[in-house]
Order: C-alpha cells, then structure tokens, then sequence
C-alpha cells in the first residue's frame, strides 16, 4: 500500500466510508463513486460517476478509466478463406 492512501489517526479521511470493488478477471477493476485515484506523476484524476471503472491493462486512451480497450476486438472483414467463391 502506498504512503499516500494511509491516514494518520484522527484525520478527516479516515472518516470515509469504505468503498466496495469487485474485479473483473478479464477486465477492470469497478469501484463504486465518488473516487479520486491518484496518478503515478501526482496528478489526481476524479469520477462524480456512481461506478467507476478502472483500466488494469494500461492500454486505455483514457487511463485510469477504462475504454474497454482489453476486449478482443473482431474482424471488420471476413478472411478470404471464409468467403464464397462466387
């Protein structure tokens, strides 16, 4: 766990409520909103959504959401081995 996410005693973010995640083996990981996920540059980017979700692949364009860039993405042609002879 990183320094950044732990809360000294009596500091006002320890007074957040837990927030649930689940994640998805092959995608994901959703995180139930507000969420403010802190970059590795410092940055922080925030979601009002009331599920978010984070990309685990880093191949999203709109990193750390997810842009459902894992996803195996179907051919927009048929091979030529599949089409009819005509």
């Amino acid at each position: 766990m990183h320094d950044d996410f732990r809360h000294p005693p009596g500091d006002a973010g320890a007074a957040h409520s837990a927030r649930r995640t689940a994640k998805d083996p092959k995608g994901p990981v959703l995180v139930q909103g507000p969420v403010e996920i802190v970059l590795d540059d410092g940055t922080v980017a925030r979601s009002e959504r009331f599920m978010v979700a984070l990309c685990t692949c880093r191949r999203s364009r709109i990193y750390p959401w997810c842009d459902t860039s894992h996803r195996p993405r179907e051919r927009a042609v048929t091979p030529p081995e599949d089409r009819n002879p005509s």
